[in-house]
């Protein structure tokens, strides 16, 4: 009797014992092991970041932007400049459509002959050139203003030609003597209001260091 208690305390021994270890197998079952790695967690401020720098690459991708640009012709200069900006296009510049090299310096008083590009539709960091006269004259049949070209090794013709195209077309070194045709004996101050008389040396003639002489008069004036 003694020996069949014995043995039934051993066997109920190993069968807690064999409880004991399924149930921490099963409690550790639901635990992350030291190895294993929790699974990542999104920031929502890095995906918003991700979705921005997509957004700005998509609109670098699809080129500049663009705008209509109006026919500014016959419009006074501030006005036009004014229109262009109020459109998107802020690089602004003007020219004398003369030819005779003048600044623009107080716009109100200058009108738009033309404009480079034409009105349509351009991109919007396009830069606008407007041919401009001043109020009181007329614009010529052509733009005249377009920059001079250099003199290089032989004299050109700059008769009628403003004295401060002239000069501009000239190389810098060179010594210019500039005299009232008129007889006088005024000073050529704003050498964009004088025209060209006579030069010396002549159109044609090899230009090699040698100082440069021009008569002139006023615009409006006979030589």
């Amino acid at each position: 009797m003694r020996k069949h208690i014995v043995i039934a305390a051993f066997a109920a021994a190993g069968l807690l014992a064999l409880t004991g270890c399924e149930t921490g197998a099963e409690s550790g079952s639901g635990a992350p092991s030291v190895d294993s790695k929790p699974s990542a967690v999104q920031d929502p401020t890095q995906g918003a970041a991700q979705d921005t720098a997509k957004g700005t690459a998509k609109a670098d991708d699809t080129g500049a932007e663009t705008a209509t640009l109006p026919d500014m012709t016959g419009k006074g200069l501030q006005s036009a400049q004014d229109e262009a900006q109020a459109a998107g296009f802020y690089g602004l510049t003007s020219h004398d459509a003369l030819g005779r090299g003048r600044m623009q310096a107080l716009d109100r008083n200058w009108k738009v002959c033309g404009q480079t590009p034409a009105a349509g539709e351009h991109p919007t960091d396009t830069e606008v050139d407007f041919a401009a006269v001043k109020l009181e004259e007329t614009c010529p049949a052509e733009d005249e203003g377009a920059a001079p070209e250099a003199a290089g090794s032989t004299m050109p013709d700059f008769a009628g030609k403003s004295v401060k195209v002239a000069r501009q077309a000239l190389d810098s070194s060179t010594s210019i003597t500039v005299e009232d045709a008129s007889g006088q004996d005024r000073m050529v101050l704003m050498e964009s209001n004088w025209q060209v008389c006579s030069q010396e040396p002549a159109a044609g003639t090899e230009l090699d260091g040698r100082p440069v002489a021009f008569t002139a008069v006023k615009f409006g004036e006979s030589c």
